[in-house]
C-alpha cells in the first residue's frame, strides 16, 4: 500500500540520463537530468511515483535503479503503461533483493492510464496492485 504523487513521462524514461548525475554526487534527492525528456526535467523524482511507458537508454539502466535504491533517493513506484522492461526490471529485483528496498514495479497499466494521469496527481497503490488516481 502507497499513496503519493505522480510524475509523468509520456516518452520512455532514458535511466542512465536521468538518474546518472544525482548517482554521481551521492544526491540526497533525484532531481532528472534528462534534457531530452521535458515531461520530467528538472522534476524531483524521489519518493514519488514515476509513471511512465518504459525505461530506454544504456545496459546501465538497470544499475542506476538499483544504485538509486541504495542511496534512498529512488522513485517510491514505478507505474509503467506498458510490459516493464529487462532493464528496468533487473534494477528493481536488484534493489528489493540486495538493498531491501521497498520500491514498487506495476505494468500492463495501459495507455490510457498514461494519459489520464497527470504529474502532481495523487496515486494510490494498493496491495493488490491496483492503481487509483485519486
Amino acid at each position: 500500500n502507497w499513496e503519493g504523487e505522480a510524475i509523468v513521462s509520456h516518452q520512455g524514461v532514458n535511466t542512465l540520463a536521468t538518474f546518472q548525475s544525482s548517482a554521481i554526487a551521492n544526491a540526497k534527492k533525484v532531481i532528472a537530468s534528462d534534457q531530452n525528456n521535458p515531461d520530467i526535467y528538472k522534476k524531483e523524482l524521489t519518493g514519488k511515483a514515476l509513471c511512465l511507458p518504459i525505461t530506454i537508454g544504456s545496459t546501465t539502466g538497470g544499475l542506476l535503479i538499483q544504485t538509486s535504491c541504495s542511496l534512498k533517493n529512488n522513485p517510491a513506484c514505478f507505474l509503467f503503461s506498458e510490459h516493464i522492461d529487462s532493464l528496468a526490471a533487473s534494477g528493481i529485483v536488484l534493489a528489493r533483493v540486495w538493498e531491501d528496498s521497498k520500491v514498487i514495479a506495476i505494468d500492463n497499466l495501459g495507455k490510457e492510464f498514461l494519459n489520464t494521469v497527470k504529474t502532481g496527481d495523487h496515486i494510490k497503490v494498493s496491495e493488490d496492485g491496483t492503481v487509483t488516481i485519486l
